[in-house]
Order: structure tokens, then sequence, then C-alpha cells
């Protein structure tokens, strides 16, 4: 079978506004937490064997830079909201490649594992739309569409019964539990440290959370 090739869209928040609920815990290292998160999230996508190119989307030229090194594709975003920037993002994912499928994929997923976001990806393409919901199975993680298929990102909030309104199949096949694992407190942080993260925000972490952080 012919596995579609994809480019993923990841909404960057500028600085100042990332990880607000981490900001007790975090300190002085909330910035540097996001930018790490964002960091191995983006690493991870591109070593995806079905992932052609990560489109990241931010106005905020420190993240820029650092994943733009990483080997994303960087665009501004135009400051109206996630939903707005995701398909900024896929707008230019479609003129870069018409013919691949495009993916939305949270910032927030430290953990991700390449060879389970292979797993999401392989499947999707059996539907118009399809989606991956959070952990607490009240967000969303991943969205993505055919080729040729209107993308309708609703991110923000409840958004997996949203994304299920709008008639797009939910996917949870086992095995991808860092694709499911965002980081929004300190316990999520705590939890996808369980799993394993990548370099970046085990390093920060463990400047947060000191000898109880857990390394990858």
């Amino acid at each position: 079978m012919h596995l579609a090739r994809w480019s993923i869209v990841v909404p960057v928040k500028t600085l100042i506004r990332a990880k607000t609920r981490l900001a007790a815990a975090a300190g002085p290292h909330r910035a540097d937490l996001a930018v790490a998160v964002a960091s191995d999230t983006v690493a991870a996508a591109l070593r995806c064997p079905l992932v052609a190119r990560v489109v990241v989307v931010t106005a905020d030229p420190l993240p820029a830079r650092r994943l733009a090194a990483l080997g994303a594709h960087v665009v501004a975003d135009p400051d109206r909201g996630l939903n707005t920037a995701l398909r900024t993002g896929a707008e230019e994912a479609v003129r870069l490649a018409p013919d691949d499928a495009v993916g939305a994929l949270q910032a927030d997923l430290p953990a991700l594992r390449p060879a389970e976001l292979e797993t999401v990806l392989a499947a999707a393409p059996e539907f118009d739309q399809a989606f991956v919901p959070d952990a607490a199975e009240v967000g969303t993680t991943f969205y993505g569409v055919r080729p040729g298929v209107s993308f309708r990102p609703g991110f923000g909030g409840e958004s997996r019964v949203r994304h299920l309104s709008r008639g797009a199949k939910e996917l949870t096949p086992p095995g991808i539990a860092s694709v499911r694992r965002d980081v929004d407190t300190v316990e999520d942080l705590r939890d996808a440290l369980v799993l394993g993260v990548g370099p970046a925000t085990a390093e920060v972490a463990a400047l947060i959370l000191g000898g109880t952080a857990p390394r990858p």
C-alpha cells in the first residue's frame, strides 16, 4: 500500500504567551522550556519517515531561528488565533507540495516518538479528515486531511468534541502515547518525562524539577 507523504504544521506561540500554566513551577525557565519542548517536538516529527517537511508558524524570532536550524520551514504567524495560524501554515504547505497530505501537530509533545507519529500518519489517510485526542480525551494533539481535502482545524478548549462534530475520524490505535502526551501543567511534564522526552526538554526539566526529573 502506498503511504502518503505529509506536511506537518506546528504552531509556536510567542514566548511571552507560552506555557503560562507552568509559570509558577518553571519560574525563570518558562521561556526556555517552551522553546525546548517545541524543539523536541519538531525534531521528532522531522525524523518520521512519512513527514516530508515541517512548517512552523510563529511570530517570535527566537523559536523561529531555533526551529529553522533544525530543518523546519518557518512562516510568520498573522496573530489572529491558533486555528488561523494553522490554516496559514497549511496554505504554505500546499503551496510547497500540493500533492501531500497536511497535518497539524501541537508544539508541546516533548516525548514524541517518530515511530508512533508514523503509526498515526499511516492510518489517517483512510479518512478525509482525522485527529488524535490528547491524553485527557478533551483536547486534540493532531489533526490531518488527505491531499485536496479542505483543512478545517478546530483546536482550542474541548476540541475533541468539536472535531468529532465536524466529521473527523478519531484515531486511538495502541502504542501512540507519545503523540497524545501534550504538556500544559507540571504534572503533564512529569508524565512526559516518564515516557522519555527529547534532550532539550530533559535539560530544562532538570533545572525546574531538580533531582526529581528522570532522564530520558
